[in-house]
This record gives C-alpha cells, sequence and structure tokens, in this order.
C-alpha cells in the first residue's frame, strides 16, 4: 500500500512537471502574443486611478459611460508615450549626436585629466581618454535609441509599431473597462478551494503595482523636470539642452541605484562638451561649470531620495529599504538592467503571493514579519 502510495506521489509530479513544461513551451512559443498582454495589463494599471478621476466629472448629472472612460484613459497613457517616443527621444538623441561632434575637439583641461589619471594609476594605456570613453558609450546610446537600427526597416518599424500599439490598447480597453477581467481570467483556471484567496492576491497585486507604476512615472517626471530648470535657469546651457538632458536623467532615473548615477555623469559630460563647442552656458572656467551643472543635478537626487522615493516604495509596495535593495542586487546580477527594471514589481508579486498563501511557512516568517500586518489590512 505505501508502495502504491510513493507510486501516486511520484505520477503527481512527474504531471505537474509535464503541465509547467507546456505552459512554459506555450508561454515561450506565443512570447510576442504575452508581451502585448503584459504591456495592456501595465497600460490598465497606470489607466485605473486616470478612470477613477475622471468618473468624478458629471456631464448634465450623470457619469461618462465606462467605455467611455476607458478609451480617454488609455488614450491619454498611449498618447503620452507616443509623444515620449516621438518628439523627446529625437531631441535627446540630437544632443548626442551634436556632443559627439564636438568631442573630437581637444580641450586643455580634460587633456590635462588624462594626464593626471595616467600618473596616479599604473598600468593606464598612454592613449587613455576619459572623455572618448563616455562619449563612446553615448554613441552606443544613440544608436540603440534609433528603431532602424533595432528593426531594420522604416517599413517594418511602421508596420511593428502599428501593430504593437493596436493590440495594447486594444486588450488594455477590456482590461481598462472590467478591472476584475485579468483576476477573472487566472480564477477561471484555478482550482475551486483556492479561487477566493486567488482574487484576493490578485486585487492586492492590482492595488500596489497601480500604485507603484503611477507614482514612477510622477517620479521620471519630477526628476527631468528639476533637472530642466536647473540646466535652463541656473546653468544657463539653452531650452532644448536643458529638456533633452533633463529627460535622459530622468528616464535613467528609472534604474534604481545605478541609473541615476550614470544620468549625472552624463549630465555633467553633456553640458560641459556642449560649452566647449557651442558656448552656451554660464560665463565660467569649464570646472566651475561642470561642478555647477553636478550640483544642480545632485540637488534633484536629494529631492528623489528623501521626497519622491520614500513616497513611492514606501506606500506602494510595501518593502523595507534593505529588502528593496538586496532583490535589486539580485536582479540586477541576473538580468542586468533590465533585471533592476523588473525587479520592484516582480517582488511585489511574490510578496503578496508569499502573504497569502504561505504566511505560516517559517521562512517566511522570518523573513517577512510584516505580512500578517499587511494581508489582514
Amino acid at each position: 500500500m505505501a508502495q502504491e502510495r510513493a507510486v501516486d506521489r511520484l505520477s503527481r509530479y512527474i504531471i505537474w512537471i509535464g503541465i509547467l513544461l507546456i505552459v512554459g513551451w506555450f508561454c515561450w512559443y506565443f512570447r510576442s502574443v504575452l508581451v502585448y498582454v503584459v504591456l495592456a495589463f501595465v497600460v490598465s494599471l497606470i489607466s485605473h486611478p486616470l478612470v477613477r478621476l475622471l468618473s468624478k466629472i458629471k456631464i448634465k448629472g450623470k457619469t461618462p459611460p465606462d467605455w467611455l472612460l476607458a478609451i480617454v484613459s488609455i488614450l491619454i497613457v498611449i498618447g503620452g508615450l507616443v509623444f515620449i517616443v516621438t518628439q523627446v527621444i529625437p531631441v535627446i538623441t540630437g544632443i548626442i549626436r551634436q556632443a559627439s561632434l564636438f568631442s573630437n575637439i581637444r580641450m586643455p583641461e580634460i587633456s590635462q585629466f588624462n594626464g593626471w589619471v595616467k600618473e596616479k594609476i599604473p598600468g593606464i594605456p598612454q592613449d587613455y581618454d576619459a572623455l572618448g570613453l563616455v562619449m563612446g558609450y553615448l554613441k552606443g546610446l544613440t544608436g540603440s535609441l534609433s528603431v532602424t537600427s533595432i528593426v531594420g526597416s522604416v517599413a517594418s518599424v511602421v508596420a511593428s509599431i502599428a501593430v504593437g500599439l493596436f493590440s495594447v490598447a486594444f486588450i488594455s480597453f477590456f482590461f481598462v473597462k472590467d478591472e476584475n477581467l485579468f483576476g477573472n481570467i487566472i480564477a477561471a483556471v484555478t482550482p475551486d478551494r483556492y479561487e477566493a484567496e486567488v482574487q484576493d492576491a490578485i486585487g492586492d497585486i492590482n492595488h500596489l503595482l497601480s500604485r507603484y507604476f503611477v507614482g514612477l512615472i510622477l517620479e521620471t517626471l519630477c526628476v527631468a523636470f528639476v533637472d530642466f530648470v536647473g540646466l535652463w535657469a541656473i546653468a544657463r546651457v539653452g531650452f532644448i539642452y536643458a529638456l533633452g538632458i533633463g529627460f535622459i536623467a530622468g528616464l535613467l532615473n528609472v534604474i534604481p541605484y545605478i541609473g541615476p548615477l550614470i544620468g549625472e555623469i552624463l549630465g555633467v559630460v553633456l553640458c560641459v562638451v556642449l560649452k566647449y563647442g557651442t558656448g552656451v552656458g554660464l560665463d565660467v572656467n569649464i570646472w566651475a561649470f561642470a561642478l555647477i551643472v553636478l550640483a544642480i543635478m545632485f540637488a534633484a537626487q536629494l529631492i528623489d531620495n528623501f521626497v519622491l522615493q520614500p513616497l513611492i516604495y514606501s506606500t506602494s509596495i510595501q518593502s523595507t529599504p534593505l529588502e528593496i535593495f538586496i532583490v535589486i542586487l539580485i536582479a540586477g546580477h541576473m538580468g542586468g538592467a533590465m533585471g533592476m527594471l523588473a525587479a520592484i514589481p516582480t517582488y511585489t508579486v511574490i510578496r503578496v503571493i508569499a502573504g497569502r498563501f504561505f504566511y505560516d511557512k517559517k521562512v517566511v516568517k522570518r523573513l517577512m514579519p510584516d505580512l500578517e500586518q499587511e494581508v489582514k489590512s
């Protein structure tokens, strides 16, 4: 009898492994469709607060229908994304290309810095050029921002973007119109005894991720705006240059920890190169100008670190800074910058699932002692 139970248990394990392999193959084979669904889900999470805000508008004493609110909110979200891609990114790539042309001019200050580095650090090659290294990275960044270099031709780019936008917008409409649709889809393939808990977990995930993504967008825009105002009004680098460099810093700020540092370095380098090549900026020497730009961007990071991030991370994902730091380190080691971008949303999902289904396990209680209060709330 015991032998039969062991055989039955082994059979169940084999069946479950087979099901998981089939599901994994299915997801891989239809990965493009899965990407559209995930993007649509993210768009719906961002759109839900807009729907709630727009629902407060009364037209002749009546609230607009759900389908109209869903369409308007999705158009706002996707329209903002299209605006950034079509208007802001070309400005950024133009600034980088222009700066790369001026980087060929030899700057006495940079030559002195290169000589100091060669003198202080043994083993540095004689052809070492700090500015050349940074500008080489910027040229690579410019190439990666060029859509035609990724897909191969203008026609295929237009077709891919059109199909992607339509697919995401179409799927998002149903997710936004029926806020419980995604949960119902998951619940449909869930055993009956777990369905209620799965629905609660999905509700928690939707609530937390919606606040996180909205907060992340606001954080990006605030950092970009502060950098833009500082570079334009204080450093006097010009409206277009300040706008592009501010958005570079704001977009890189999305990458936790290393993104703000890279943004500050690139911002200082771009401002210095543009000042040397075009004469824009305050009438001070290069080093003083670089310090002023660095101070402006550092002030933006202080505002982000002490005002924006505590509001976003502590209230949206309900995790401690140590948890976030460790998770981001692991994700960065496994997946690089893309892994770091996906770290916090993924960890939020894992945290909710652990709190709903595995809180009685010792390892979960020890590592996440505050989950019990979160689940009860």
